[in-house]
């Protein structure tokens, strides 16, 4: 029998899996499998992650330092040591702080690993110490988590396991079977039980394809289509007064505003029929327990915080929360109630030379931060857990501002990507199988631990110990930069918080993965049955004065003349099998996003056809793809799967060439889902 050890996926995804590796007498991992003792897990994997000893092994792994030899964005690298690549950037970033204020150093991260040690551990220490500018991490879920917060007052949803118990599920904005695998096998079980479940989205993804119907919205009317449903509700008096009365404030301006959305207004704004609307909203407020599962997409559009706070309304409307299998999943990262402020120590900027908060620079408008800030302007970038030169938005102005000749860029990375090509210096770094993390998720409740499985190969080495030697050589000598990852760990588990109780490193360490204190033991955790909102007043707060619907600019209805101009709406979905830019390296990505979805009339107006290559243009740039003609997308919808690279994409660009840097209308995200182009033949 082979060595078993475990571990848990890090990868951007609310399933977070527990890992089971096969180990052979080399130390060589020859299977890596889903714990089938893990809750949620369950014994199996994405397509992602069941290869992913193939990115372990990977003959392109980064296994040493390089300094760029080439000009930048050309790839041309050397070996370099340690001591070297060390040496060179402390020299730079402290010449950088000392000639234009620590506040010229950006850092640019994301969750590129979701291990709390290696997303923001020594690393936020270090850039607070030193005074760097303060990056707002927006790119993916701050617009939906702060609607939730205003609403709520709390980032919680259902337990996965509970949407076995519904009767009706809406996935809404959830490509469930390609982003979110494990919830699907409780939704098999529900429908197995006469549970119906519908998608709302205006791609017919995978999802939409195994769903009992399908709503092809238009791209950025959720919120209209939320109100439209409320219409119908209040209209029929199928509120639950009840609920409203003792748990949420606001109702009478809520029901004031849902009266001017009838379904034939919102029939138009979403392209969803009037009877599809009154038979949903009908069937929503009926059929309990009624579960919806809300994703991220919804709020990349111009007004997606206002969509999530309405859609989150619905549960409370229709008193969906007292039932167990009823109520609404975006996030439940809200639960994790650590002790965040010890790992990553804002308290240091005061010990910086700036004796302050740093300011703030959001990672959405990364093109605005190179080209355009100032006082002091950005003169280095230390990049890890992102590619931004793939993931951002408004890609033609980002590159011009990696390629100038005064930003020193440093690039902590796993393998040669779009960005690595842009930096000064590249730092090889371990991957989640090679060292200690401290594992939240945002889909489910469990906490978990992980020990390096496999050892370090070359001569890689975690985030955690790379910054904890940039502060050493640095001169900061405050006790902090010594933490061990244990000491990091047993501090984030100092909160206090009762969801945390009795979870300890030691237990973490014998049971490797523990739900937190919800509720007792085998009890289903029903965050809001009876109220419980964590806003100030104690009470969901419907907010009816900013959910009032207006379309995108970039949309059908939104700017008249941009839309004349460029007359398709294009979605850029996540990939199945990409995980946003993780797995560009790999060939099949290439082919899956190379691809364009579009719906025949359209095509047919352009004089396309299945398989040809297509230019698709806006006045931010361009991309090349291949047309998939077919009936994915409605007419004036186009659907490209985000996100390849682009040095390995034709014409060397990617779908983010297309995308703009608009932010959201709360929380400062990125808007990559309202996005107007045109498409021609090659």
């Amino acid at each position: 029998m082979p060595e078993q050890k475990h571990s848990v996926c890090a990868l951007d995804c609310p399933d977070t899996c527990a890992l089971v590796l096969n180990i052979d007498q080399a130390g060589r991992a020859t299977k890596i499998a889903g714990d089938p003792q893990h809750p949620i897990t369950r014994g199996f994997l994405c397509g992602k992650v069941a290869k992913y000893l193939e990115r372990e092994y990977h003959p392109s792994r980064l296994l040493h330092p390089l300094r760029r030899i080439g000009a930048k964005g050309e790839g041309k690298f050397a070996q370099i040591s340690w001591e070297e690549a060390l040496s060179e950037i402390t020299s730079r970033l402290s010449s950088i702080a000392r000639e234009s204020g620590p506040e010229a150093i950006l850092p640019y991260s994301y969750a590129g690993t979701m291990g709390l040690l290696n997303y923001g551990g020594m690393d936020r220490r270090f850039f607070h110490r030193l005074g760097a500018s303060r990056l707002d991490r927006t790119i993916c879920s701050s617009t939906g988590g702060l609607a939730l917060m205003q609403s709520q007052g709390a980032r919680l949803g259902m337990e996965p396991e509970q949407f076995a118990n519904a009767k009706l599920i809406i996935a809404w904005g959830a490509n469930v079977l390609g982003t979110n695998s494990h919830l699907w096998p409780f939704i098999v079980e529900a429908r197995r039980n006469g549970a119906k479940f519908y998608v709302i989205d205006p791609v017919k993804n995978r999802t939409g394809r195994a769903a009992d119907k399908h709503f092809a919205v238009n791209p950025g009317s959720d919120l209209a289509l939320a109100l439209g449903l409320m219409h119908v509700i209040l209209c029929d008096g199928l509120e639950d007064r009840a609920y409203i009365d003792s748990y949420a404030n606001g109702f009478g301006e809520l029901a004031a505003l849902a009266s001017d959305y009838p379904p034939a207004r919102v029939s138009q704004l979403t392209g969803i029929s009037v009877d599809d609307i009154v038979t949903l909203g009908r069937e929503y407020a009926t059929v309990q327990p009624a579960a919806i599962r809300l994703n991220y997409g919804v709020q990349r559009s111009d007004r997606g915080g206002a969509a999530v706070r309405a859609i989150a309304a619905l549960p409370v409307l229709t008193g969906a929360w007292r039932h167990a299998g009823g109520g609404l999943q975006l996030t439940t990262s809200g639960a994790f109630e650590f002790n965040n402020a010890a790992l990553e120590r804002p308290d240091l900027q005061t010990l910086s030379p700036l004796g302050r908060e740093a300011r703030l620079v959001n990672m959405s408008q990364l093109a605005h931060a190179l080209l355009e800030l100032d006082k002091p302007k950005v003169h280095a970038l230390v990049v890890y857990n992102s590619n931004p030169a793939a993931i951002a938005p408004n890609q033609t102005k980002i590159t011009v501002g990696l390629k100038r000749d005064d930003l020193f860029t440093v690039v902590l990375e796993q393998f040669q990507t779009d960005t690595a090509d842009y930096a000064d210096i590249v730092l090889p770094v371990t991957t989640f199988l090679e060292h200690t993390d401290l594992y939240r998720t945002y889909g489910h409740y469990y906490v978990q631990l992980a020990r390096p499985a496999l050892p370090a190969p070359g001569e890689t080495k975690s985030n955690v110990e790379i910054f904890r030697l940039l502060a050493k050589r640095m001169g900061f000598t405050d006790a902090c930069f010594d933490d061990t990852e244990d000491q990091m760990m047993e501090a984030l588990l100092s909160s206090g918080s009762p969801f945390l109780k009795g979870i300890t490193l030691e237990r973490l360490e014998r049971e490797r993965s523990i739900r937190l204190n919800l509720s007792p033991t085998g009890a289903p955790f029903l965050p809001f049955a009876t109220g419980g909102f964590r806003t100030p007043s104690g009470k969901f707060e419907f907010g009816a004065s900013a959910l009032n619907y207006m379309p995108p600019v970039e949309s059908r209805y939104g700017d008249a003349a941009l839309h004349q101009k460029f007359p398709l709406e294009l979605i850029s979905g996540k990939n199945d099998d990409s995980m946003n830019s993780t797995f560009g390296y790999r060939a099949e990505v290439d082919q899956q996003t190379s691809l364009l979805s579009i719906h025949p009339d359209d095509a047919a107006h352009r004089n396309i056809t299945d398989g040809v290559w297509v230019r698709v243009w806006n006045e931010r740039g361009e991309c090349r793809l291949q047309a998939k003609v077919n009936g994915d997308v409605k007419p004036g919808v186009v659907r490209a799967r985000s996100l390849g690279w682009a040095k390995t994409s034709p014409a060397n660009s990617s779908i983010n060439h297309l995308t703009s840097d608009r932010l959201t209308d709360i929380g400062g995200g990125p808007t990559f889902y309202s996005c107007l182009v045109d498409v021609a033949p090659y």
